[in-house]
Parts: C-alpha cells; structure tokens; sequence
C-alpha cells in the first residue's frame, strides 16, 4: 500500500518512540496527526500536533475526526501507554485505582481509538494498524521480562493479543494489516524515568534507539504480513525476521 498522502494517527507521540513513529511516517509521506496529553506534541516539527488524551471517549472522537479532516486515513499506531509498579498484595483500593490508570490508557484506549479509525480504513480500501507492546510477551531471552511487580501493565500488554489476532482475522478481508511491536528496552524518556538520576545503568548494555524500532514498523507495514507480534531485543539486530509459523504468531 502507498503510504504517501495517507493519514497517519499516532498516539502518545510526544517523546520517545511515539515521536519516532511520527517522524518516520512524515518522512514516508505521511500526514501525521500525533496526539498525547503533553502540550509538547504541538511542537513537533513536520507533523500536526494535539493535545488529546486516549483514554477519554470525547477526545478520541476528536482525533478521528480531525484525522479525517486531513485526508484518508492509512495507519494507527497505538504507542500510548503506562506503566507503574503495582505489587500484588497492595491494597484493594490501590490496585483498583491501579487498574483503572492502566487498563484506561493501554487497553480502553486502543479499542476506542482503533474501532474509531477502521471504519476509514475499510472505507479507502485497505490500512495498517500497530499495537505498540512489549517483549513480556514474547519467551524469554534474558532475566527482567514480566518483572513480578508489574502485574497490571504485563496483564494490560498480554490483552493486546487478543486485539491483535481477532482484528488481524476479521479484518483481512478489507486488506487491513494487524501487528504488535514487542521491544525489549529502547532509550526513552519512560525508561529513564525508571531511574533516579535518569541515566540508565551499564547492566543493561547497549540499549535501543527508537528510530530503529520505528524503521522496523516500517518494515513490517512492507512486507504485507499481518496478526503477528515482532520482537526486538538489545544487542540484537532489530528486523522483522522471517514469518513465524501460525502457533506462534502472537506468543511466539
């Protein structure tokens, strides 16, 4: 599919890998609307920027709208998310609000916005739509994936498995493609905020830089391949790889 002219949306683009993606889409041709909370959005060279928050229905409308003010939709990256520490014996209201600032943002949020944007998508005759996940969710290749006091944010990323898949099936048909980008640590401003002086500890060696997974979703948007999760670790190089057999497209 050709990109140039088609609408990008991008959610949580105001640093880090949303930024990425806006960049990389703009500099494929795009017109990109890249969205987040943060004013600093607005300021993004090259793209249209807008303070919206993903979780709130009101605003997503907002964005699809404006979205298809620009031109015909063609790609939805669903990059907006959060994560917090959430030990499992935390109190009852602290895990239910936990649950709530989570599951808001990296679920509620990316069914809203994508049954919002597919309509546009089966209506110009075909899309891309990216899940933006984690390498939680993929086997193990080194020590810190699902870490035990992440429950709710690894329960929230295993969940956009199931959006994958059934939307990678059901929309086939309309030549819309389904994937999830599942990296292990990229050198964000998130990961930084991980750390108490923002710099992050030799342990985790060479990190990766958000314009190569950005590369790979444009890769993967290439190669016409659907429903899969696309890992990416550190120290490794960062490609799509070959197809994986079905049984282990989205876990494997």
């Amino acid at each position: 599919m050709n990109l140039e002219q088609r609408v990008a949306i991008v959610s949580g683009a105001a640093q880090g890998l949303g930024t990425a993606f806006a960049a990389r889409l703009a500099s494929a041709g795009c017109r990109v609307l890249a969205f987040d909370i943060n004013p600093a959005v607005e300021d993004l060279p090259g793209v249209t920027g807008m303070v919206a928050d993903v979780s709130r229905r009101e605003d997503v409308e907002a964005v699809v709208e404006r979205a298809a003010g620009m031109g015909q939709p063609g790609v939805l990256v669903n990059n907006a998310g959060t994560w917090k520490r959430t030990p499992v014996d935390s109190s009852w209201q602290q895990a239910l609000d936990d649950w709530h600032e989570i599951m808001d943002v990296n679920l509620k949020g990316v069914l809203m916005l994508s049954r919002a944007v597919v309509p546009h998508l089966q209506q110009a005759g075909g899309g891309h739509i990216i899940n933006v996940s984690t390498y939680y969710v993929l086997p193990a290749k080194s020590d810190g994936t699902n870490p035990p006091d992440t429950d709710l944010y690894g329960a929230s990323k295993w969940g956009l498995n199931g959006f994958t898949d059934a939307w990678a099936k059901y929309l086939a048909n309309d030549n819309i493609k389904v994937n999830g980008l599942c990296m292990g640590a990229v050198d964000t401003p998130m990961l930084r905020g991980l750390f108490p002086d923002g710099e992050l500890p030799a342990e985790l060696g060479a990190v990766m830089q958000p314009a190569d997974i950005a590369e790979q979703m444009m890769e993967l948007m290439a190669s016409g391949r659907s429903g899969e999760n696309v890992g990416a670790w550190v120290g490794e190089p960062v490609s799509i790889g070959t197809a994986p057999p079905l049984h282990m497209k989205i876990t494997g």
